[in-house]
């Protein structure tokens, strides 16, 4: 049976602008904590802060993983991170195909 640590896992984080999703990805990428960062275009953002309606323009970025991996990939999004409450999103992957789950899998250790 399949270690469910290993398990893939898509984390979802909104940057500020591109420069620190770049940077953000790449430190993720290079400390092996994820096989593959998409940073995505820009986008407006709408939401309550303190009581107030709020628009931003943000920097999406989709961070492949695995579980055994998201309390490392958290704390650093927390140490490079600029707001408050940066939002950090995780979602099982459920199925996909085997060959790119097992590609994840060994560009983060296993």
């Amino acid at each position: 049976m399949k270690n469910l640590k290993d398990n893939g896992l898509l984390v979802l984080c909104n940057c500020p602008d591109r420069g620190m999703a770049v940077q953000l990805a790449n430190q993720l990428l290079v400390q092996k904590l994820a096989a593959c960062v998409n940073v995505m275009p820009e986008m407006l953002s709408m939401y309550f802060w303190e009581g107030k309606q709020e628009t931003a323009t943000e920097v999406a970025l989709q961070i492949k993983t695995v579980q055994r991996l998201y309390s490392e990939v958290e704390r650093l999004i927390i140490s490079m991170h600029p707001y408050q409450l940066p939002e950090i999103i995780a979602i099982p992957i459920v199925d996909g195909l085997p060959a790119y789950l097992q590609w994840i899998r060994e560009q983060t250790g296993n």
